[in-house]
């Protein structure tokens, strides 16, 4: 696959959480938990809103070339009082459409995230990947990204 020599990332607007939820189903994790219908459920437009209007968070998407979305990231700026009251950046949510990975674009995608999350403050960047995922792992460590800490989850 030839690699796509640079994406424009810009924030998200409604007319994309579609696409979106595609692409965060479009695995066996993500195909579990949500739900492809049309129309669309409405509490994905409902997070939407919710997200769009957070000033700590920034839901993004890459677009080609051509206009076409190919990518999605989440980052979230966390004020904390740890590390000397640093901030940290929460990149979550990283998703490249199936016909369009390996081509550089999530790579483009994450490094626009710490850049972001730098230029704000931050002075740490984390990103949780499932266990299972081996390949994402992987890749995260090809950036520069380190296994530091044990994640857990509590769902209800």
């Amino acid at each position: 696959m030839a690699a796509i020599s640079s994406v424009a990332i810009r924030r998200a607007r409604r007319d994309d959480v579609s696409v979106i939820v595609a692409m965060l189903a479009d695995d066996p994790l993500g195909g579990a938990r949500e739900r492809i219908e049309e129309p669309l459920p409405p509490s994905y437009f409902q997070a939407f809103e919710k997200l769009e209007h957070d000033p700590h968070i920034r839901l993004v998407v890459a677009e080609d070339g051509k206009g076409t979305v190919v990518g999605c990231l989440q980052l979230c700026i966390l004020p904390g009082l740890s590390s000397q009251g640093a901030s940290r950046g929460l990149i979550e949510d990283v998703r490249v459409a199936m016909p369009y990975r390996s081509r550089g674009i999530g790579e483009q995608m994450v490094q626009w995230a710490v850049t972001e999350a730098r230029a704000k403050g931050c002075k740490l960047v984390e990103l949780f990947t499932h266990n299972t995922r081996v390949d994402a792992q992987r890749f995260y460590r090809r950036l520069g990204f380190q296994p530091t800490h044990v994640g857990m989850t509590l769902r209800s």
